[in-house]
C-alpha cells in the first residue's frame, strides 16, 4: 500500500510544528493563486472583451481554464495518492505559471482562451492536493480547524483580487492580472521544496490516460455544443451532441475495466461521496452566474467602474470562507445535518435576491444575494469535505478530495456554459423584441454580441443595454432554479456527525501508522 509516513498524525516521522507550520504557509499561497485568480479575471473581463473582441467567446475565457482544471483535478488527484503530494503540487504549480505568462501576452480573444486552457491544467492540481495535504496533517475537529483558516485565504483574496484586478486594468493594463501569479508561484515552489519531504513507497500503477482524454473530448465537445449553440447551426449542434455522448459512453466502459480508473467508481457509489459530489455540483452551477456575469450587470447596466464591478463577488468571495471559519462555533450548537442543511437553502435565498436587481440597485442591497449565496455554500462544503475525508483512509484520501473539487469545478464550468448559453440566446430574443433587427442567421447573431460585449464593457447604447439588463435577468432566473435543486440534494446527504468523524478518523491513522 502506498503510503507517506510524514502524513500521518501520530507517526514518528511527522513534521515537526514549526515546519509543518511552514507547509501550511506554502498550501495557503497555492490556494491564494486559485482563489485570486477568480476574482481578478472576472473583473478584469469586460476591458478585455473590449481590447479583444469576441463577445461571443466571453463565457469560454472561464471555461476553458475550468474545463481542462475539471479534466486534471481527479487525474491528479491520483498522481498524489500514487507518487506522493509534493511532486504533483509542484508540477502542477509550474505549468499554471507558464499558463499565466502566455495568457498576459494574448493578442487575440482565440490564443487567451488556449492559454487558459494550458492555465487550466496547471490549477487541476493546485486546489486539491493543497487541501488534501491539510487533511493528511490535521484530523477531527483539528482538521475542521484548519479547513477554517485555509478559508481565511479565499476571504484574502475576495478582498485583494477585484480591487487588485481593477487598479491593475485602469493603471496598467489586464496582462498583470495574469502576471501577479509569477512571484506568488515561485515563492510557493521554493516553500514546498525546502520544508516538505515524503516517504512515499512506489509500485507499477497505470496511469488512465485513455479515460482521462474521453472526458476531455465529451466535456469539450457538450460545452462548445452549450455555449456556441446561439451561433452554430443545428448541424455542428447535433454533431458535437453526438461525439459528446459517444466519448462519455466509451469513458464509462473504459472506467470499468481500466486498472486503475481515473475516477474510481467504487468511491463513487458511497452514498455519501456520491450525493455530496451532486449537491456541490449543483450549487457551483449557481454560483457560477454570480463569478461570471454579475460583474457584468454591474459594468454594463448598473455603470458601475471596473473596480466596484468586483464588489458581489468580492462580497461572496468572503462570505464563502467566512462561514468556513465560523463553522465550528456553528457546530457547537448545530449539528451536521442542520448546519449543511442550512448552507443548502441559505443558497436559493440568495439566488432570489438577484431577480429583484434593477438600474439604480446600491451597492450595499446587491451585494445581499451573493453574501447569502457564498455563506450557504460555504457551510456545504466544508461539512461535506470534513464527513468525506473523516472516512477515508490515506491511500484514496487525495482521490476522495479531488472528486469533491472535480465535481465543484466541473459544476462552475456546466455553469458558466449554460448561463452563457441562456445569456446570448436572451440577447436575441430581446433584441428582436425590441426591434433591433433581423437575427435570423448566425452572423447577425455575432454582430449583435459584438455590440453587446461592447455594452457590457461599459458602452453607451440604451437600447442594447436594456436588452443586456433583460438578458441577464433571464439568467439570474436560471441561476435561481440551480439553487432550488441544490437544496433539494442537499436533504439527500446521509450525514456522518462529527464526533463519529473523530473517533474514526484517530483509528484509521492508526492503523495506517502501524
Amino acid at each position: 500500500m502506498t503510503q507517506a509516513s510524514e502524513s500521518l498524525p501520530g507517526n514518528a516521522t511527522t513534521p515537526r510544528p514549526v515546519r509543518r507550520s511552514l507547509i501550511v504557509v506554502c498550501i495557503m499561497l497555492s490556494l491564494f493563486m486559485s482563489a485570486i485568480e477568480v476574482t481578478i479575471v472576472a473583473t478584469a473581463m469586460p476591458q478585455i472583451v473590449r481590447d479583444l473582441g469576441g463577445f461571443a467567446f466571453y463565457s469560454w475565457v472561464f471555461s476553458a481554464f475550468l474545463l481542462t482544471q475539471t479534466a486534471t483535478t481527479v487525474i491528479f488527484g491520483k498522481l498524489a495518492d500514487i507518487y506522493g503530494r509534493k511532486p504533483v503540487i509542484i508540477g502542477g504549480t509550474l505549468i499554471f505559471l507558464l499558463g499565466s505568462v502566455l495568457s498576459g501576452f494574448a493578442w487575440s480573444m482565440g490564443s487567451l482562451i488556449a492559454f487558459r486552457l494550458l492555465q487550466g491544467v496547471g490549477a487541476g492540481s493546485m486546489q486539491p492536493i493543497a487541501v488534501t495535504i491539510a487533511g493528511d496533517y490535521y484530523v477531527g475537529r483539528e482538521r475542521l480547524r484548519m479547513q477554517g483558516a485555509l478559508s481565511a485565504v479565499w476571504a484574502a483574496a475576495a478582498m485583494v483580487g477585484p480591487l487588485a484586478g481593477g487598479l491593475l486594468v485602469e493603471h496598467l493594463s489586464w496582462s498583470w492580472i495574469f502576471w501577479v501569479n509569477v512571484p506568488i508561484g515561485i515563492l510557493t515552489i521554493a516553500g514546498f521544496v525546502m520544508f516538505m519531504h515524503e516517504d512515499v513507497t512506489h509500485r507499477e500503477h497505470k496511469i488512465d490516460y485513455l479515460g482521462a482524454a474521453l472526458f476531455s473530448v465529451a466535456t469539450g465537445a457538450f460545452l462548445v455544443a452549450l455555449t456556441q449553440s446561439a451561433t452554430l447551426g443545428w448541424t455542428e449542434i447535433i454533431l458535437l451532441g453526438a461525439v459528446a455522448l459517444l466519448s462519455a459512453l466509451l469513458f464509462l466502459v473504459v472506467e470499468k475495466s481500466a486498472p486503475e480508473p481515473m475516477i474510481a467508481l467504487d468511491l463513487w457509489g458511497s452514498p455519501l461521496l456520491a450525493s455530496a459530489n451532486v449537491s456541490l455540483l449543483c450549487g457551483m452551477m449557481a454560483l457560477a452566474g454570480v463569478t461570471s456575469y454579475l460583474p457584468m450587470y454591474f459594468q454594463g447596466v448598473l455603470g458601475y467602474s471596473a473596480i466596484y464591478a468586483g464588489f458581489p463577488l468580492m462580497v461572496m468571495m468572503v462570505t464563502w470562507p467566512l462561514a468556513s471559519a465560523t463553522s465550528g462555533t456553528i457546530l457547537r450548537y448545530l449539528s451536521m445535518r442542520a448546519t449543511l442543511r442550512l448552507g443548502g437553502f441559505l443558497i436559493p435565498i440568495g439566488a432570489a435576491f438577484l431577480i429583484f436587481l434593477k438600474p439604480g440597485t446600491t451597492l450595499i442591497l446587491a451585494g445581499i444575494g451573493p453574501a447569502l449565496m457564498g455563506y450557504g455554500m460555504g457551510l456545504l462544503n466544508i461539512t461535506s469535505v470534513i464527513m468525506v475525508q473523516g472516512t477515508i483512509e490515506w491511500s484514496k484520501r487525495a482521490s476522495a478530495t479531488a472528486a469533491l473539487i472535480f465535481s465543484r469545478s466541473l459544476g462552475n464550468t456546466l455553469g458558466v456554459a449554460a448561463l452563457g448559453a441562456v445569456l446570448n440566446f436572451g440577447v436575441v430574443l430581446f433584441a428582436i423584441a425590441q426591434g433591433q433587427g433581423e437575427l435570423a442567421t448566425p452572423d447577425h447573431v455575432r454582430e449583435l454580441l459584438t455590440m453587446i460585449g461592447e455594452v457590457a464593457g461599459g458602452g453607451a447604447d440604451q437600447s442594447l443595454k436594456s436588452v443586456l439588463d433583460s438578458a441577464l435577468h433571464l439568467t439570474f432566473w436560471v441561476m435561481l432554479g440551480f439553487a432550488a435543486i441544490t437544496a433539494v440534494l442537499s436533504l439527500m446527504i446521509p450525514i456522518r456527525e462529527l464526533e463519529t468523524l473523530t473517533t474514526g478518523a484517530r483509528d484509521a491513522e492508526r492503523a495506517q501508522a502501524e
